[in-house]
């Protein structure tokens, strides 16, 4: 590698599209990089992806690996982890950075055992000091306190979650080296893709609009009312973590520190009081308006807008105002 410094970002795909979080990557990746005067690198594993790596080269990547195979369309976690663990070892980066999706959380660890390095999981800033040594940001004790973490074996390996992150500007006219590689031994040590067993139910971390229920709720069935208002302003229902332990909702809609990190442009919160493992997953929504009974709750000294009132009355009534000024613009077109 003659001497070069550099940082890795494994791009991961979601289906045929390079996922979000790529972006999210490579544009801190970018900042590092300029702070400590080392390149970015980029890798993509899949079939069919080889014109994928020039949007690699646009978000910030100064070079990028592309293995292409048609095996590499299943996502086998020992095939990509023993690629990925070769290239590591051949191009030596100094850090290596993968989301902390399902996915990536899947991945990551394998990656770093086999590298015989740490990792530094759901990360959701990286720093870089003033002697240049790279601090990983984590919450810890269930979103309590931040943990700032050192890592002094190499590769510094983080998974950062997703849309905690600003995306790499997209630059059509940055040039990089692209370097494609069609890799011949894929043994996946006996393990096979059988494929998936189901889809989430809601993608969380993109809604622009949520509409999150909590304790406040008296029984599973009231999540209707949650859902006709998500129904109305477009936006999809999100729940904390009480609500999934309880069976009531699916996991796929949990936000928190043990559930998604989201960052809409709206962000209803009904009977929550915001505890820490709630507020460490969407404390940074756009606007955040809070429905609760008790007026000291947590929830409110982050929300833009608070409502001290029961929401199954507060709730219905915007509904009915929702609907009428819904009814009132269909008719004056």
């Amino acid at each position: 590698m003659s001497g070069e410094k550099g940082i890795l970002v494994y791009a991961e795909t979601s289906g045929s599209d390079i996922h979000p979080i790529s972006y999210e990557l490579l544009g801190k990746a970018r900042e590092i990089a300029e702070k400590l005067g080392m390149q970015v690198w980029s890798v993509i594993l899949g079939s069919g992806i080889s014109e994928k790596a020039s949007e690699l080269i646009y978000r910030g990547a100064d070079k990028v690996y592309v293995y292409e195979h048609e095996a590499l369309r299943e996502l086998n976690v020992i095939t990509y982890k023993n690629l990925l663990t070769e290239l590591a070892k051949e191009i030596k980066p100094e850090v290596f950075l993968i989301g902390a999706t399902p996915w990536g959380r899947s991945l990551a660890p394998r990656i770093a055992a086999a590298l015989n390095t740490g990792l530094t999981a759901d990360c959701t800033d990286l720093q870089v000091d003033e002697k240049g040594r790279l601090i990983q940001v984590r919450p810890a004790f269930t979103g309590n306190l931040l943990a700032y973490i050192e890592t002094v074996s190499k590769p510094i390996m983080a998974t950062v979650r997703y849309r905690v992150m600003k995306p790499a500007e997209r630059d059509p006219s940055r040039r990089g080296e692209v370097i494609v590689r069609r890799p011949e031994n894929l043994d996946a040590g006996g393990v096979r893709f059988l494929g998936k067993v189901a889809e989430r139910e809601v993608n969380l971390p993109d809604a622009e609009i949520i509409v999150a229920g909590g304790r406040g709720l008296k029984r599973k069935e009231d999540l209707k009312l949650l859902e006709e208002l998500a129904e109305l302003l477009g936006g999809v229902v999100g729940a904390s973590r009480p609500l999934v332990d309880e069976g009531w909702i699916s996991k796929d809609h949990q936000v928190g520190f043990s559930g998604n990190t989201v960052k809409p442009r709206l962000y209803i919160a009904c009977g929550i009081s915001g505890s820490p493992q709630h507020l460490a997953g969407m404390r940074n929504s756009g606007l955040i308006i809070a429905v609760n009974t008790d007026p000291s709750a947590p929830i409110f000294r982050h929300a833009d807008y608070g409502v001290v009132a029961d929401l199954y009355e507060f709730i219905p009534k915007l509904i009915r105002i929702l609907r009428e000024a819904k009814r009132r613009g269909r008719g004056a077109n």
